[in-house]
């Protein structure tokens, strides 16, 4: 018989990025091992410089980078990462982005605009990522711009079960910020058994976070509200959805968001704001001018770590969402 045979096991190997390296350990405590030593520096010119302490030859490598503030500099190390790795021989490469940039930009509302979604996907995969992992996609069809597998994994489970056991279910409304969210509001609804508004609002397409106006459809008034939504930049238009709210006679607020971006205003507005508590998980880290009492952060490293057993048992990821899509 030709050829030769070993008895090696696979091997798995978790890098981290400088983005937010607290979740990346906590991800590596839950799946039992250690971040891979590395080491990362920035030249004078901005350029950046990585190197792996560790062989990667014949290793299943996940790569963890949360697309952060500033977004391009951290977005470019990852990349740098993955082609370091693919130059290192590693038998495959998983790109994990608890936060993926530019998922916004998935579609053209106006003549000659870009979809950087998409060319964030094409990068990563000409860097040498063979699967992406991401967390609450803006929308699902991200999925497709990458070619090859992805695996979308969901933040509902962890932040709906933590609401339901903090409020009266029986008083209990889910409030879908826009028509875009309708689908994950419903999904809120039937793990939660609570029914379901809708803020419709009315966009200016020519400037970013500006809504023209928001009026509420459903029944509120007497009830306590949840505005369930995938990410909180400036928090602009979920203050002003929750003033809505108010309006219509809701006894009280609160926001379930996956992603905390809390950019710019973000501050003074969730400081300002008549909602009682903002739910948020890890997904980015939280600036220290946001640690306010009524911030909740939950971690989504369990979840995460979830996913990359299951990838590198070639299990399935599915099955840890069951009943959410």
């Amino acid at each position: 018989m030709s050829g030769i045979t070993t008895s090696g096991e696979k091997k798995l190997k978790l890098f981290s990025g400088r983005a937010h390296p607290e979740l990346a350990k906590e991800v590596a405590e839950a799946l039992g091992t250690e971040l891979v030593p590395t080491k990362a520096l920035d030249f004078a010119n901005g350029e950046i410089y990585v190197r792996f302490l560790e062989s990667a030859r014949g290793a299943d490598c996940f790569v963890m980078q949360s697309h952060t503030a500033p977004i391009n500099q951290w977005i470019m190390e990852q990349l740098i990462m993955i082609d370091a790795l693919k130059r290192a021989s590693a038998r495959s490469i998983t790109a994990i982005l608890p936060f993926y940039g530019y998922a916004r930009q998935d579609k053209k509302h106006l003549g000659r605009e870009p979809i950087s979604a998409r060319l964030v996907a094409d990068l990563l995969r000409q860097a040498g990522a063979d699967r992406l992992m991401a967390v609450d996609l803006h929308t699902a069809q991200i999925q497709g711009f990458f070619d090859g597998p992805v695996d979308h994994l969901f933040a509902l489970p962890l932040l709906a079960d933590y609401i339901g056991g903090k409020v009266d279910r029986s008083k209990l409304t889910v409030v879908s910020p826009d028509a875009g969210r309708v689908k994950v509001a419903d999904q809120w609804c039937d793990r939660l058994d609570a029914p379901l508004a809708i803020i419709h609002k009315r966009r200016d397409m020519t400037q970013a976070n500006t809504i023209l106006s928001a009026d509420v459809v459903g029944d509120v008034k007497g009830r306590v509200c949840v505005l369930v939504d995938d990410m909180i930049d400036t928090a602009g238009t979920i203050c002003a959805a929750a003033d809505a709210l108010f309006d219509n006679g809701a006894a009280d607020v609160l926001v379930a968001a996956t992603h905390g971006v809390l950019s710019g205003p973000a501050a003074d507005r969730l400081k300002n704001s008549r909602v009682s508590e903002f739910v948020f998980t890890n997904t980015l880290p939280t600036p220290a001018s946001l640690q306010l009492d009524k911030i909740t952060t939950l971690s989504i490293a369990p979840s995460i770590a979830a996913a990359i057993r299951e990838v590198f048992e070639e299990g399935s990821v599915t099955s840890l969402f069951e009943g959410v899509h």
